[in-house]
């Protein structure tokens, strides 16, 4: 307010006080300027040979060959992780949350047959000082090295009564090529087909509202508890990274039949549909692979029916491919070499008509 003894300085410094600046207002332009030193070698360390300068430009520098490729389709995803990230300013764990930002970008080009080139990232806070982002970025970095793509960037913006001090959000952009001619779009998916499973690590970055509600608000139970049936803090399974399944869906690629891939995301099994022609139908078959602990609890705890935890969680499996029936032991083997765990889940019908759903939990 202004002073009212004064009538002609209405708005103005009081008197003897500096001048004001940008810090006064909450956003610390020298902490930005000691976060990007500090993430630099985090940067680094996902360094690729097309990668062109440091962190620092207006824009990232990704020298792309095309002559790598008889005729190059760029392939490019955004997303974030959710409410998960709750989970982490509560239990004040922040080094594993960008390795789910990472995965849930990537798996979702490698789906459509492209390797992950690069990786940009997004995060927004209240106060840079107040969150823990250089933990938040050594797990970009894990993940990006994990998929064997370069953090060649991002931005962080600080924004005062944005959000409460601690807390921040994440959004994550990848891009990603592939030949035209090997893009995955379900386009091959045939009646006869099996649909092969591969295993989450757990609730991956989906259904954390649900999560919540059930074990802390419902429930009351603490992140620091020890959940016998989960043999681990709730904190520990609840943060447990996305898996990254870049690396054994490439080399599927390089010489198997792989002709449909759904990344099991928000939606659970919903998500087949993406990859099918409209002439065709997903069966799953219940009981095909166990469930994780941390599902069964949930449904139990929460009395979920059992078709609502199919459309809320991935209930255990991270990804779905639909092979040719002759070629499932040999994806089967390959996937067993990569240390993934995986199943045959069910089959491809023909869809009799539109109004028969594309996918069924028989």
């Amino acid at each position: 307010m202004p002073n009212k003894k004064s009538n002609d300085s209405a708005g103005s410094a009081p008197q003897g006080a500096g001048p004001t600046t940008y810090r006064d207002a909450g956003v610390d332009i020298d902490a930005g300027d000691r976060f990007v030193a500090a993430i630099k070698p985090l940067a680094k360390a996902t360094h690729r040979p097309e990668v062109m300068g440091g962190l620092g430009g207006f824009g990232a520098l990704f020298r792309f060959n095309p002559s790598k490729y008889v005729n190059p389709v760029l392939v490019s995803g955004t997303d974030g992780v959710g409410t998960k990230l709750k989970i982490a300013f509560d239990a004040g764990k922040h080094d594993t949350i960008g390795i789910d930002l990472v995965a849930m970008n990537v798996n979702d080009i490698v789906v459509q047959g492209a390797e992950p080139l690069f990786f940009l990232d997004y995060l927004a806070c209240g106060k840079l000082d107040s969150v823990p982002a250089v933990d938040v970025v050594k797990g970009i970095s894990v993940g990006c090295k994990e998929a064997n793509c370069a953090l060649v960037g991002g931005e962080t913006a600080e924004m005062p009564d944005m959000y409460p001090p601690g807390e921040y959000d994440l959004a994550g952009f990848s891009v990603g090529v592939a030949e035209q001619d090997k893009l995955i779009d379900g386009g091959a998916v045939r009646r006869g087909h099996v649909l092969i499973g591969i295993s989450s690590s757990g609730l991956h970055s989906n259904g954390y509202s649900l999560a919540r509600k059930i074990l802390l608000k419902d429930q009351g139970l603490k992140l620091d508890a020890h959940v016998p049936e989960l043999g681990k803090t709730l904190a520990d399974e609840l943060l447990t990274p996305t898996r990254i399944y870049v690396r054994a869906i490439l080399s599927l690629l390089k010489d198997l039949p792989v002709h449909g891939m759904a990344h099991i995301t928000g939606g659970g099994v919903e998500n087949i549909p993406r990859m099918l022609p409209q002439s065709c139908r997903a069966v799953v078959e219940h009981g095909a692979w166990e469930w994780p602990a941390v599902f069964r609890l949930l449904q139990d705890m929460g009395r979920v029916e059992r078709s609502e935890m199919y459309r809320t969680f991935n209930c255990g499996v991270g990804m779905v491919l639909a092979v040719p029936a002759d070629d499932a032991d040999s994806v089967l083997d390959r996937l067993r070499g990569h240390e993934e765990t995986a199943w045959i889940i069910g089959r491809v019908e023909e869809r009799k008509g539109d109004s028969e759903p594309q996918v069924t939990v028989a």
